[in-house]
């Protein structure tokens, strides 16, 4: 029976090339994607910033609503196509301002990319699944150490982006099945053709569509598709990762969940928040929460 572990974790990200937290306070954050500085809103930010002189070349201001709605102001050139970045010196993406005030791509996953990798070393050819995949830093994080990778997610926009990041890292050719689909749906349809996995990254939203307009609440999906997900993993399997984000949820009740579903396999079921550690100082930003199942 898996052992539900409730001390919490802290996941944190360092300073690297592709991104840095310089500053943050005041409900905002000043980050740093490769030579472009910018500032979002960050409500988790409840203290004072370290310097009150915050020079970027755009920001992201919300709309008066509490919809997720805004736009973004440009001071400086920055490339309305993107512009490169890199992952580990493995995995090439472009970073872009997208409408919904992310960058293209999450970098507090950081050492969630690395910590599945880890679970995967000495498998023989393993095989994980990114649901809600994005743009596919994480998939490819995986598939360039040799896991064959099922990538879904509904936005054919979304996935588009994801092949073309595979382009620009070479891995066009790599063992990965990129499908354009309800994650619900399709990981329903695994379980009815009897699949197993030995890894599951799941980041849900806390609302979406899905391409024929299913709509996905977070508290009311969730339980089914971790059901659905406990299913086509076995004893052999490594992982399930789950993060959320924006929700007035706590890592407890995803530890709880998990250890509901999980309690016929062994390992363990851990909890905690995904931060990121400001540049010049040991200060953390939070910016999830997550519940792991390992092996």
């Amino acid at each position: 029976m898996a052992e539900l572990i409730r001390d919490m974790i802290i996941m944190e990200s360092s300073p690297r090339d592709d991104y840095r937290l310089l500053d943050s306070g005041h409900g905002r954050k000043l980050e740093q994607y490769g030579r472009y500085r910018f500032i979002r809103p960050e409500a988790q930010a409840l203290w004072a910033p370290q310097s009150d002189d915050w020079q970027a070349d755009g920001e992201f201001v919300p709309a008066s609503d509490e919809d997720g709605g805004g736009r973004w102001h440009f001071k400086g050139q920055v490339p309305s196509e993107g512009w490169p970045l890199a992952w580990n010196d493995e995995v090439h993406f472009t970073a872009q301002c997208t409408p919904f005030r992310h960058l293209g791509f999450f970098p507090d996953m950081d050492p969630v990319w690395r910590w599945m990798r880890g679970r995967l070393e000495g498998v023989g050819t393993p095989e994980a699944m990114n649901l809600f995949g994005y743009t596919g830093v994480g998939t490819l994080a995986l598939a360039a150490q040799g896991v064959k990778m099922v990538h879904v997610d509904a936005s054919k926009k979304s996935v588009a982006a994801a092949r073309q990041n595979a382009a620009l890292s070479g891995m066009e050719d790599y063992p990965v099945r990129w499908i354009i689909d309800d994650a619900a749906k399709f990981t329903a349809r695994e379980v009815r053709r009897g699949r197993r996995y030995d890894g599951i990254l799941l980041d849900p939203p806390k609302y979406g569509r899905g391409p024929d307009g299913e709509v996905w609440r977070l508290e009311e999906k969730l339980p089914g598709l971790i059901a659905d997900c406990r299913q086509i993993l076995d004893d052999r399997s490594r992982f399930l990762f789950l993060t959320v984000y924006a929700v007035r949820m706590s890592a407890l009740a995803l530890g709880e969940l998990l250890s509901e579903q999980f309690a016929g396999l062994p390992g363990k079921i851990e909890m905690g928040e995904l931060a990121v550690r400001e540049e010049s100082s040991s200060r953390l930003l939070p910016t999830a929460i997550f519940a792991r199942w390992s092996q």
